[in-house]
């Protein structure tokens, strides 16, 4: 009976043991990937801001090219009419 409960002793041990590692195991895992999405996220965000900042200088581009062609027409409508080619 004792050597059965020595036994038993032993295996819940190394059952016990082996419990804990694979717990630290996944836990490490997990702050592996909460680290890599934090990171993702935080390259997206840089990502969104760059476009929004891109976005907002190609709409001033085209404000001020539409005014300079409104200028150029103004100033010689045939010849602006001539580069800009049919619209």
């Amino acid at each position: 009976m004792s050597v059965i409960l020595s036994l038993f002793g032993i295996a819940s041990t190394i059952i016990g043991g082996y419990v804990v590692v694979r717990a630290a195991k996944e836990v490490r895992t997990a702050e592996v990937w909460k680290s890599e999405a934090e990171a993702q996220k935080a390259r997206a965000d840089r990502l969104q801001d760059d476009l929004t900042e891109i976005k907002m200088r190609l709409a001033r581009i085209e404000a001020e090219n539409s005014r300079l062609v409104e200028l150029l027409t103004a100033l010689d409508p045939a010849r602006v009419a001539a580069l800009l080619g049919p619209r």
